[in-house]
């Protein structure tokens, strides 16, 4: 025990005397320093950026869901090798129509949960106002699919959506809009010159404008969900030419361009959202889903198949390997902060060494010398790294505030650049602490 009380004392001693050589030369130690500085900053504020990436692209995989293929209408074009084979016969697609759905979900045995979406922009009428709204008609596996929760109340039942019930199921903001504090469960919203009665309140959920542009996710916030086939029979079916509007044109010979306008068919969906049982299920899933619905379009491809989470997981791939390349920049800078460490404190030995003649000539061993300046470069090295630290923090921040980019700041970064910025100290320290101590007191003094 009272060894180690000696040996506590004794090392504890030249930490001291590392403590006040670096005091004595405070601007010298400062730019020391710099290099593990902003190396520490770089690599905290770069897996920052990383983290908050990787963090984007998981919450961009719940609001499209998982396993989930989209089938969404496209430009017409048909397939190059029937255009070559010489058939000139005029081909007819119907576009994206429900009983593509319909065939897609009886069909492919690997499919768990499919749902149509229409969505067409209305008018909502609540005690005399009008508010402008998005009016989706969907399936009940809609929610499940995208990952949308309910607050209140309920989704509709199979057998509601199947009967075109005129229910609904309101985003956040119309419920602050129409009802403010009010439950509005059981009450009623026109629509166009429809009913509609809500029985669930859509959870507010956020997400990114990126997800919005390259994904096609809308938010929830302003729409009014309701059964497709409530969508199809009550306001508005594409595929079906309304009586009035024929009668119109076939008078107007064809001259109204309102009425033309209206004649013409188009996609009687917006989008199919289908999702697979496994992940590993889905390229083959969504290969049969294109070549079924080739089949039904007459060779025509006026639909696009995608599916979101492989494009998703490519991208978090390409994530990953330029985090790899940043991380890799930025610990050359720690690398190079160690470097000049080493390069500082062989100097200092070379101008220090009358200092450690004396200590050596008075008692102090070889171990005494090299605690004294190991210590020197590792406390020069903590002290770059805690200022490092609180750098990147700050810089990971200021990224996110001017340049709109998420960062995530995790506690892992911190220690991990911490730690490596104590370890540069140690290691690129140990050579000039050793050469110091192996000096001859003798020469030294006559130095």
């Amino acid at each position: 025990m009272k060894r180690l009380k000696y040996l506590f004392s004794r090392y504890f001693h030249d930490v001291l005397i590392a403590v006040e050589a670096i005091l004595a030369n405070k601007l010298k130690s400062f730019l020391t320093a710099l290099g593990i500085m902003f190396g520490v900053a770089a690599v905290i504020s770069m897996l920052a950026i990383g983290r908050g990436a990787q963090q984007e692209v998981l919450e961009q995989i719940k609001l499209v869901g998982v396993n989930n293929i989209i089938v969404t209408p496209s430009d017409v074009s048909i397939d190059a090798s029937a255009e070559s084979g010489g058939d000139n016969t005029t081909r007819f697609s119907p576009g994206l129509t429900l009983q593509d759905a319909e065939s897609i979900k009886n069909t492919i045995p690997t499919v768990s949960r499919i749902s149509p979406v229409v969505s067409i922009n209305y008018h909502a009428i609540l005690g005399g106002k009008s508010y402008p709204v998005v009016l989706e008609g969907v399936s009940p596996a809609y929610f499940e699919l995208l990952n949308i929760n309910v607050a209140r109340g309920t989704v509709f039942s199979e057998q509601q959506a199947n009967g075109g019930k005129p229910v609904a199921i309101i985003g956040d903001n119309i419920r602050n809009r129409f009802f403010g504090t009010r439950n509005p469960i059981g009450e009623h919203i026109k629509c166009g010159e429809t009913w509609v009665q809500v029985i669930g309140v859509i959870e507010r959920r956020d997400f990114t404008a990126s997800a919005s542009d390259e994904l096609g996710i809308s938010s929830t916030d302003n729409k009014i969900i309701i059964p497709v086939k409530t969508m199809l029979r009550r306001f508005k079916d594409r595929a079906r030419i309304d009586p009035q509007v024929l009668e119109q044109v076939t008078r107007g010979g064809g001259n109204n361009e309102e009425a033309t306008e209206d004649f013409e068919l188009g996609n009687q969906l917006d989008k199919i959202i289908v999702q697979v049982e496994e992940t590993e299920m889905l390229s083959a899933s969504a290969d049969v889903i294109q070549r079924m619905l080739l089949r039904r379009h007459s060779d025509i491809y006026d639909f696009e198949v995608t599916v979101p989470e492989l494009l998703l997981k490519q991208q978090q791939k390409t994530n990953d390997i330029f985090n790899i390349v940043l991380g890799a920049i930025a610990s050359i800078s720690l690398i190079v902060g160690g470097i000049g460490i080493m390069n500082i404190m062989l100097a200092s030995v070379w101008e220090r060494i009358r200092e450690i003649g004396t200590r050596q000539a008075i008692g102090a061993s070889r171990k005494d010398i090299i605690v004294q300046f190991l210590s020197e470069s590792t406390l020069i090295s903590v002290t770059g790294g805690m200022i490092g630290v609180v750098l990147g923090i700050v810089l990971a921040h200021v990224i996110h505030v001017m340049a709109d980019i998420e960062t995530i700041v995790t506690l892992f970064s911190v220690v991990v650049a911490f730690g490596v910025s104590a370890t540069v100290g140690i290691v690129f320290g140990y050579l000039p602490a050793k050469r110091a101590a192996e000096q001859d007191p003798v020469e030294s003094l006559r130095q």
